[in-house]
């Protein structure tokens, strides 16, 4: 059938990528390392590697499961839930599929937390803690998922040109989640509370003045609990942008690095990228919508299913991933380039040292995250939306020298 064919091709597309990456890698962490000292490198390569297999197994996962809804899975589903209201129908059986698919995705989710993670350092979440994220989730993702289910089946009912109205509505929800996403966070995750270094808010409501950003208030989010990673975003739009720091970031960044950080940010805020990523989703979107609501009938038949709202839902969000695929190159090239300005704006706003400060922020930041600094140019293209930490040092006129010359010599512990 043409939709399995296809589906098929994004599936070896996919891990022909991840396999050029972990076979990179491999060769890779056997050099001299870069950016880390010999054990972390090591650890690092072996930790990549690590995730790229799980990822190519969840692929697999989904494969599997993407053939048993096409070929019996979505007419057992369709059969199996009896409600006489067609809104009400489309409602639970969208959800019913998502949930199916939570089902079949939780054994990798475990996986990474609680013996990936949990191996590599990073996960300092309790069993109760996940339980009570993952139920926190599932409620949300009922009410609020069967809301736009439901405001999906009207449109589709009500108007001919469905698929146009129905990506402006999802454009709308994407644009509204944007702007209460750190509340949302606040209230079912993190835990945020006002920065109480009065010097440091100062230094960053200055770099915020520079920049005109307006913020509601700069936060320390306890995400500590969960993960030992280190971040910080600027969260919502308009009059709820807010600044969250990670307190895994207040801990292992000097204040000027956490500065330089924070000044990448406003970067990306002076440029306008927060509106440009999401006029790209939008892009995105309108695209996967035009098809889907161009798709002729036969192909529904080849796949023994009728055109009804919850079928061409379902198909949707089984086909989204490849559309997105296809489409991320691009979003890759244009994400990538903004980056760059973002770190030349952020090593002006630091002053005199602002390049250094950046460049050993961004050093602390692949090794305490544990990122591998290098990648197979393929899967640069198809994955990264930063560049290569190694390259955005060198736009900063960095010298990347070798750190440790025992991984030469084939000394380095643990290279397997």
């Amino acid at each position: 059938m043409t939709m399995i064919v296809i589906y098929s091709f994004y599936v070896l597309a996919n891990l022909y990528v991840s396999v050029m990456q972990i076979g990179y890698i491999s060769q890779a962490k056997r050099k001299a390392p870069v950016l880390m000292e010999c054990d972390e490198y090591i650890k690092a390569a072996n930790y990549s590697i690590a995730k790229e297999r799980l990822s190519m197994a969840r692929t697999i996962v989904d494969y599997m499961a993407v053939l048993a809804w096409i070929g019996f899975g979505i007419t057992y589903l369709s059969d199996y839930i009896f409600l006489e209201n067609d809104a009400l129908k489309s409602v639970a059986v969208v959800l019913g599929f998502i949930l199916i698919n939570s089902v079949i995705s939780l054994p990798f989710s475990v996986y990474e937390k609680f013996t990936l993670d949990e191996k590599f350092g990073f996960n300092k979440s309790t069993v109760g803690q996940f339980v009570k994220d993952t139920f926190v989730t599932l409620v949300l993702s009922i009410v609020f998922g069967g809301l736009v289910i439901w405001g999906v089946y009207l449109i589709m009912t009500t108007f001919e040109l469905w698929w146009l109205w129905s990506f402006v509505f999802i454009f709308g929800v994407i644009i509204l989640i944007n702007m209460f996403f750190p509340t949302v966070r606040a209230m079912f995750f993190d835990k945020l509370t006002p920065l109480e270094d009065e010097k440091l808010a100062r230094d960053i409501q200055e770099l915020m003045d520079k920049t005109g950003f307006v913020s509601s208030g700069v936060f320390i989010s306890d995400a500590s609990k969960r993960d030992a990673r280190l971040n910080a975003y600027f969260g919502g739009l308009g009059k709820t942008k807010r600044v969250v720091l990670f307190d895994t970031l207040l801990e292992k960044l000097e204040s000027k690095e956490l500065l330089a950080v924070l000044g990448h940010e406003l970067g990306h805020f002076a440029h306008g990228d927060i509106y440009k990523n999401i006029a790209l989703v939008g892009g995105m979107l309108f695209a996967m919508f035009a098809v889907f609501g161009n798709l002729p009938e036969s192909l529904y038949l080849e796949m023994g299913l009728s055109p009804s709202p919850y079928i061409v839902m379902i198909l949707f969000l089984i086909f989204m991933p490849v559309l997105g695929f296809i489409m991320m190159p691009i979003m890759g090239i244009v994400s990538r380039h903004n980056e760059y300005e973002a770190d030349k704006m952020g090593a002006e706003l630091g002053g005199a040292s602002g390049e250094i400060e950046l460049a050993n922020a961004l050093k602390k930041l692949v090794t305490e995250n544990k990122s591998f600094p290098l990648s197979h140019p393929v899967y640069i293209f198809f994955h990264y939306t930063h560049p290569p930490v190694i390259e955005r040092l060198k736009a900063l006129g960095v010298d990347i020298a070798v750190n440790d010359t025992t991984a030469l010599e084939g000394t380095c512990p643990n290279i397997d």
